[in-house]
């Protein structure tokens, strides 16, 4: 496999507070994602805590999605790595964002395992 991937990292502002505390509704939305992406899904784990928020993981063979979620403030950070050029984070990322209704959604675009590291795109949704 190709070592060389693109990594998003997104910030998701002003979300569903129900959603962001759902931790079943956020693991059905990252397999989702995953899938739409078009992705290997190896592990999932997710974990809510309390009173409030949901972390979690869907490891896929071409690496990996995480969550931290805080409802308290309408925020989730989410990342989307993804190894080889076959599989593209921004889809998964689209639909987690456009999932948990982000108001708005904010990312950057990682190259990864290319060298120096080099931010490829910021994007305000």
């Amino acid at each position: 496999m190709d070592t060389m991937g693109r990594h998003v990292i997104a910030e998701l502002w002003e979300c569903n507070i129900d959603k962001l505390n759902d931790m079943a509704l956020i693991e059905r939305t990252f397999v989702d994602a995953a899938l739409k992406a078009g992705a290997e899904i190896r592990e999932v784990a997710f974990h809510k805590f309390a009173p409030h928020g949901v972390s979690g993981v869907v490891i896929i063979s071409e690496s990996h999605l995480t969550i931290h979620s805080f409802p308290e403030h309408g925020y989730a950070s989410i990342d989307v790595y993804t190894c080889g050029d076959i599989i593209d984070p921004n889809v998964a990322a689209e639909h987690i964002a456009t999932s948990l209704e982000a108001k708005t959604y904010e990312k950057v675009e990682v190259p990864r395992g290319m060298g120096p590291v080099k931010v490829n795109q910021f994007q305000v949704l």
